[in-house]
């Protein structure tokens, strides 16, 4: 049985108190994106008006892995901020609305460039420019103060890169992935060098900073920060180290963590993005090789669930054997990545 994951008539009931302008009549819903995070839903209605609805996955087992509330939190607390994001409309806690707690943003029209055909689509000089404005935008994101935005008591003792290895290490240990020899090796590595970093500012960290969770422009600009379902406080270089580790190149010897859009020609190098941070932030980047291979083991790590979870069938879809193969070489390439950068 197919799960209605937005119906539109209890949404439009819904909508008419909580939303300000909406117009009478019923709702369109068209998805947006989702997967393996939570969804997201083009809400329009009958005189054209627009929204954005972000819902947990279906069928989902743990539902404090997304927490909604968490992820409006982000929102409200950098509206009025540099940070562009989505303007927070309304909060929905009551599940039996569409059968889960939701909540709905404003509409962004923007480019959202997620894979290497995408990175096509801006004119070169545009390429540019989206690259360098995604450093300004975290150098932005990582200079508002938690504390300030409303933030404080998300705040937890101890160091937020021991925390991350923990979480991360436990969960690959949860996986179906039949060999972690490498994973283990790397996160030896990676815990024995985290315990020599002087300490960190602790700042806003997205999670999942790169080009896919970006709206931008024709011109480049980006309009908008997406998919805050990771964002916690902790290490502002950990967002830093994410993006760079996804920041293909051609003629790279060891792969991205993903096939994104910078494989194409135009688009700023790896460096040129440091420096710009450096520049922006005023931090000092001299341990970003401890950063980049962190986000190489943690994407592996990722990787790990997600090959577990088409395994098992968890996600609805059967995957071939070439397929689950290519998730499992993937997983070790960046394992190996991981552990040879600290070597």
């Amino acid at each position: 049985m197919t799960i209605d994951a937005v119906p539109a008539a209890p949404l439009a009931e819904w909508f008419r108190g909580a939303v300000p302008g909406v117009a009478d009549g019923p709702l369109t819903v068209t998805r947006i994106s989702g997967g393996h995070s939570n969804l997201t839903y083009r809400i329009t209605d009958a005189a054209g008006a627009a929204w954005a609805l972000r819902r947990p996955p279906t069928g989902m087992v743990l539902a404090t892995a997304h927490d909604m509330g968490r992820e409006w939190r982000f929102l409200v607390a950098l509206a009025d901020t540099p940070v562009p994001v989505a303007e927070p409309v309304a909060l929905c806690r009551d599940p039996d609305v569409i059968g889960a707690e939701f909540y709905v943003m404003g509409f962004v029209d923007g480019d959202v460039l997620g894979d290497e055909a995408s990175g096509h689509r801006l004119a070169p000089d545009a390429r540019y420019a989206a690259g360098i404005d995604a450093i300004d935008v975290l150098a932005a994101l990582h200079a508002v103060d938690p504390d300030e935005v409303g933030l404080s008591d998300l705040r937890r003792p101890g160091s937020y890169l021991d925390r991350q290895l923990r979480r991360w290490h436990r969960q690959v240990h949860a996986s179906d992935v039949p060999d972690l020899g490498v994973i283990d090796a790397a996160h030896d590595r990676l815990a024995k060098r985290a315990a020599e970093l002087p300490p960190s500012d602790v700042r806003i960290a997205h999670g999942d900073f790169r080009l896919g969770n970006l709206a931008v422009g024709p011109d480049g600009a980006v309009r908008a920060v997406f998919d805050w379902e990771l964002a916690t406080l902790g290490d502002p270089l950990a967002d830093l180290g994410w993006i760079i580790a996804s920041w293909g190149r051609p003629g790279d010897r060891v792969p991205a963590t993903l096939a994104g859009p910078s494989l194409v020609e135009g688009w700023p190098e790896r460096d040129e993005l440091v420096a710009r941070y450096a520049e922006r932030s005023g931090r000092d980047v001299a341990d970003l090789d401890f950063y980049v291979a962190f986000a190489r083991w943690r994407s592996s790590c990722i990787g790990a669930g997600v090959y577990s979870r088409y395994a098992g069938g968890a996600m609805g879809v059967a995957e071939d054997a070439e397929v689950l193969a290519a998730r499992l070489e993937a997983f070790h390439t960046q394992a190996q990545a991981a552990h040879d950068a600290l070597g």
